[in-house]
């Protein structure tokens, strides 16, 4: 990246509490054009919440939020795409009665803000006609351009998380925030996942958090570890792997 070229996105003093509980305290991570951000920690550290946080589910009691260089309010649900960013959850939440492209096109018809089911439908067949092929691509960028006319409650898990990863990727956004997307995956579709990661780097950043470490050391540029709901480490994975903090609070001695 640049020098100049400002984060993607940043929070800076970011503070969570629910009740009297303290989740996060004084957290601060920036994400750069171009590149992969893990984040780690055992269970109960605060990444769902940190996730939450910048998903807009979680609005925190203090901290600031920057996209692209300007301070920003802190975003809901429903205002992501206007910033160019896309999630997924642990949960691929598809609509099982509706076809894999289907499913895809509700991706695009949010990001197109033009009525959530009407093109799927046939109520605007231009519409309908640009984002079945929007759809499409994106479903060919996942591998799973041939089961686009399969309902979505046929699939195998791992099948649906790519295209839970395809309804993300169709509204092209500038940053993926990606919630545990190994989780339940055997070791050839994390593979994949490392390799899809890999490839869309170039245009897309990411921002994952997942407990599978083999995922996390080989599509990271950097990796900011979380325990207890305080950040202990940040640094690319090799810096990580050998930090004291990090191998006492989560890797074990074994990591090294």
């Amino acid at each position: 990246m640049n020098s100049s070229t400002p984060p993607l996105l940043s929070i800076e003093s970011v503070n969570v509490s629910f009740g009297g509980l303290k989740a996060l305290t004084n957290i601060a991570l920036h994400i750069n054009p171009g590149e992969v951000v893990g984040l780690i920690g055992p269970n109960g550290a605060g990444k769902t919440t940190l996730f939450n946080v910048l998903s807009g589910i979680v609005s925190p009691n203090s901290g600031a939020l920057t996209l692209n260089g300007d301070k920003r309010e802190w975003l809901k649900p429903h205002e992501l795409v206007d910033h160019q960013i896309a999630r997924t959850l642990q949960g691929v939440g598809l609509f099982g009665d509706l076809t894999v492209l289907e499913n895809v096109m509700i991706g695009a018809e949010l990001h197109a803000k033009a009525g959530l089911m009407r093109s799927i439908f046939g109520a605007d067949r231009n519409s309908e006609a640009h984002l079945r092929e929007r759809a499409q691509v994106a479903l060919e960028n996942t591998y799973c351009a041939d089961i686009a006319h399969r309902r979505a409650d046929s699939l195998p898990y791992p099948i649906t998380k790519r295209v839970a990863i395809a309804r993300a990727l169709v509204s092209n956004p500038r940053l993926l925030l990606l919630d545990e997307p190994a989780g339940g995956l055997g070791s050839q579709d994390i593979e994949w996942m490392n390799g899809l990661i890999r490839n869309i780097k170039g245009t897309t950043s990411v921002l994952i958090v997942e407990h599978h470490m083999d995922v996390v050391m080989s599509v990271c540029d950097r990796i900011y570890v979380l325990n207890f709901g305080e950040l202990i480490a940040e640094g690319t994975p090799a810096d990580v792997r050998v930090n004291p903090a990090v191998i006492a609070a989560y890797l074990g001695a074994g990591a090294k």
